[in-house]
């Protein structure tokens, strides 16, 4: 009996896991920065899902979205002709000047950096 339940708990667990709310693209978080440009990156780590959330609910979290550009792409960057790879997002306290910015400066190849964190990016809408 003790082997039924515990397989019935595996086979929960793994449909919880499968079902999870965000499809398997992830769900597309759009940050505005400095109250003047909007960007927009696809979040696939349920870790990364869940801190926009946070930062949506005005909940404490690291606050600076963190990762590296890849050029010539905009995927759901739309208007961009870049995107933020989100095998390489991170949110984080603290980064370096080099990758601060805004979004017309990754555009305009302003920022020297091959990532992109704007200091005062602020999720303002997810979408599943």
């Amino acid at each position: 009996m003790k082997i039924y339940r515990s397989i019935l708990w595996l086979l929960t667990l793994l449909i919880l896991t499968a079902c999870g709310g965000a499809t398997d693209k992830g769900v597309i978080v759009t940050f505005r920065v400095a109250d003047r440009e909007q960007y927009k990156i696809q979040l696939t780590d349920p870790a990364d899902i869940e801190m926009a959330r946070k930062l949506l609910a005005g909940e404490e979290a690291p606050k600076i979205p963190n990762g590296m550009i890849v050029f010539g792409d905009p995927g759901v960057n739309e208007g961009y002709s870049w995107h933020i790879d989100p095998e390489t997002l991170e949110f984080a306290d603290f980064t370096t000047e080099v990758c601060d910015g805004l979004p017309s400066d990754v555009e305009q190849g302003i920022l020297t950096s091959d990532y992109y964190c704007p200091w005062v990016a602020k999720v303002i809408t997810i979408d599943e």
